[in-house]
């Protein structure tokens, strides 16, 4: 497997999508029917070929039932971009 480093992050973010719409226990379908997005442009984001917009991460983050910001924090987590407060160096 890739290092998620080096991954684009409009593929992390898929990822995450993807991970968080399984533990949830929805399909594509059903995420999209929820969202108010097509089920395509799920499968575009789950592959990374398409990037989210800040409205789409808001309704995802809604349907998934977490905050847009977590939903966010956990593509940075796995690029390595935390910001430097949140790893203790100023």
């Amino acid at each position: 497997m890739q290092d998620e480093a080096s991954v684009s992050l409009d593929k992390v973010f898929g990822r995450v999508l993807q991970e968080l719409r399984r533990e949830r226990g929805l399909s594509q379908e059903r995420l999209a029917l929820e969202s108010g997005y097509h089920r395509t442009y799920i499968s575009l984001l789950e592959r990374g070929i398409n990037g989210p917009s800040l409205d789409a991460i808001f309704q995802f983050a809604a349907v998934l039932d977490t905050s847009p910001s977590e939903l966010v924090k956990k593509v940075e987590v796995r690029v390595g971009r935390i910001p430097r407060r949140e790893r203790g160096t100023l």
